[in-house]
């Protein structure tokens, strides 16, 4: 029997939570769906996500086992890559070069504020 249904939230490490919340909220157009003082973490538990989207990050602090500015694996989905690189561009995103090859769909990578390393892919 499967117990696991879905990926519901994956923590990306940040070092500081609040300059977080700015880029992925405002950068990026999440909602912030959770932000409550969590001690045990050192900082907040703070979960936002694109709208609409099942799955979230949650934004900790970063620590020695979890050092912010890696590479997250992470991939989010866009209807049109092409504007989306256009428009984070625009925001000031840090944002590599927009990528296409034939028979893959078009994607790049971009970077928090931390240099977590994020990916955006058409489809």
């Amino acid at each position: 029997m499967n117990h696991i249904t879905a990926v519901s939230t994956v923590a990306v490490p940040v070092t500081d939570q609040d300059r977080a919340v700015a880029f992925y909220v405002d950068a990026l157009g999440f909602d912030l769906q959770m932000d409550a003082p969590l001690p045990q973490l050192g900082g907040r538990w703070i979960v936002v996500a694109p709208p609409g989207s099942a799955a979230a990050l949650a934004l900790v602090p970063a620590g020695d086992e979890t050092p912010a500015g890696g590479d997250t694996g992470i991939r989010f989905a866009t209807s049109d890559a092409t504007a989306a690189h256009a428009a984070l561009t625009e925001r000031g995103v840090p944002v590599d070069d927009l990528l296409s090859w034939p028979g893959v769909p078009p994607m790049f990578t971009f970077h928090d504020p931390d240099g977590n390393v994020l990916y955006l892919v058409e489809g």
